[in-house]
């Protein structure tokens, strides 16, 4: 049992930067995947990135691809969501994700525990 929470979400300005944070507890999650999602309202949720377990491969969404970074560091048992050139259309709520297998995946359902997500909001 992982629980994960989100933070550093809040309202920037279009072009601004902002690094998400999830801290995990219960488990380390040296051996987990961990995944970034949105959702904005209206609309079905969104793969953002993901990272391998030991943090040796990731995937990014094309939306995103060359403004969003993950990492993570397993010492910390945190994962983070780098956003650089942020614009209004990443405006949602941000969830963060821990997979078993530990592998980079896309999907949601490939996904055993989630947080209940910080909101991004990006002014224009």
């Amino acid at each position: 049992q992982v629980r994960l929470v989100e933070s550093g979400g809040g309202l920037v300005q279009a072009g601004g930067s902002l690094r998400l944070s999830c801290a995990a507890s219960g488990r380390t999650i040296n051996n987990y995947s961990m995944g970034w999602f949105r959702q904005a309202p209206g609309k079905e949720r969104e793969f953002v990135a993901t990272i391998n377990w030991s943090g040796s491969h990731t995937q990014t969404a094309d939306s995103v691809k060359g403004r969003f970074t993950i990492s993570r560091d397993n010492a910390k048992n945190t994962v983070y969501l780098q956003m650089n050139s942020l614009k209004p259309e990443d405006t949602a709520v941000y969830y963060c994700a821990a997979g078993n297998s530990g592998f980079a995946r896309t999907t949601w359902y490939s996904y055993d525990y989630w947080g209940q997500g910080t909101q991004v909001t990006v002014s224009s």
